[in-house]
């Protein structure tokens, strides 16, 4: 017998706002972008400005190669958006949300959020 000790308005609150697993699967490959060091730190430079490879790799003191493999990863996720000058690419944060996620887990670990947008 299987008898469920939740009452029934938590029964119906998983119901409607438990994920499936397909949003389960989704949510765990972003957040395996933001537990990257490299992706982390990227998404909140570009939380400051957008840059393109070369900015952004003098900055996190990293090599073009391996900013534009992270940036394929990112952009494949919907995390990082571009637009191109000429033969300049240059690279945002897509949404003021990705910002929001790193600086709750900015004041979660009890740091200043230091003005970021």
């Amino acid at each position: 017998m299987n008898t469920r000790l939740l009452d029934r308005h938590t029964q119906r609150q998983l119901a409607v706002y438990l994920p499936d697993l397909r949003t389960a699967r989704n949510l765990a490959e972003i957040f395996s972008l933001f537990a990257d060091t490299s992706c982390l730190r990227m998404l909140s430079a570009f939380s400051i400005s957008e840059m393109c490879v070369t900015d952004l790799a003098s900055s996190l003191g990293m090599n073009q190669a391996t900013v534009s493999h992270q940036l394929k990863l990112l952009k494949t996720a919907g995390l990082v958006d571009f637009t191109r000058q000429g033969k300049v690419i240059f690279y945002r944060i897509a949404s003021p949300k990705i910002n929001e996620v790193i600086l709750g887990g900015v004041e979660y670990l009890g740091f200043p959020s230091q003005g970021h947008q």
